[in-house]
């Protein structure tokens, strides 16, 4: 996991794949009602991991298809290529996850409401099994599916998740999330000198150029999701960045 890595997203939502603009699920688009033949597509033009968030359990909705669909994905990948996150709060629930086959787990609201849970699952799981998401807006860390603002600034909360013993986080920009405006390189790679973690950058990408230069700031790797689905990028051409 040292090496940078393009990771494409399957949002999932009752089931299917969908893109949300900015976290809100009143601007969805569906782009597939099969995850599993999603996954093999991206897998099939040479991406080595998946990152699969469960939407449903972000929101705290019923999450019975999304789950279905998560194993349907594992099957088609194969153990250690999903990194997944999406209303895991439990040790129980990142256990169950990490045994279908799921490679790294993503906390994300439990990161800020519990840490005594991420260090738990750290110590048991290890560091390059567990991971958080940090998302924010206007440079404040959001929970509950971003539908809720916390007092806490990124920079803040990563400095306490790598004394947690964390050593990968997700960023996102809100903000750019869905949105094609490009990566918010310069807040991910602040983020990254600031507290030591290996981040990858979410939200935003729009060409190849902006995963050149999520490579080029030195961070670990990058998500890429909406102009994936919509051709706006290739994930062979963003590979071979």
């Amino acid at each position: 996991m040292d090496t940078f890595t393009v990771y494409p997203a399957i949002d999932l939502r009752k089931g299917r794949v969908v893109r949300l603009v900015q976290g809100d699920p009143a601007r969805q688009t569906v782009y597939g009602d099969d995850p599993a033949a999603v996954a093999r597509r991206w897998l099939a033009a040479g991406a080595n991991w998946l990152h699969v968030v469960n939407l449903d359990g972000a929101f705290g909705e019923e999450e019975s298809a999304n789950i279905a669909a998560l194993r349907a994905i594992l099957a088609a990948a194969g153990p250690g290529r999903v990194q997944f996150g999406g209303g895991l709060r439990s040790l129980a629930d990142m256990e169950q996850t990490l045994e279908w086959g799921v490679g790294r787990v993503i906390l994300g609201t439990a990161a800020v409401e519990s840490p005594e849970l991420v260090a738990e699952a750290v110590a048991r799981f290890s560091p390059e099994r567990v991971g958080v998401g940090i998302d924010a807006r206007d440079n404040r860390v959001r929970v509950k599916g971003w539908v809720e603002a916390s007092d806490l600034e990124p920079a803040t909360l990563g400095r306490q998740l790598a004394g947690l013993g964390v050593r990968t986080v997700v960023y996102t920009n809100i903000a750019r999330d869905g949105a094609g405006r490009g990566v918010d390189v310069a807040a991910s790679q602040q983020l990254a000198e600031g507290t030591g973690l290996a981040v990858i950058a979410s939200g935003g990408v729009a060409s190849a150029a902006d995963v050149a230069a999520v490579r080029a700031a030195g961070l670990s790797g990058v998500i890429v999701g909406r102009a994936l689905y919509e051709g706006q990028v290739r994930l062979e051409e963003m590979l071979s960045c």
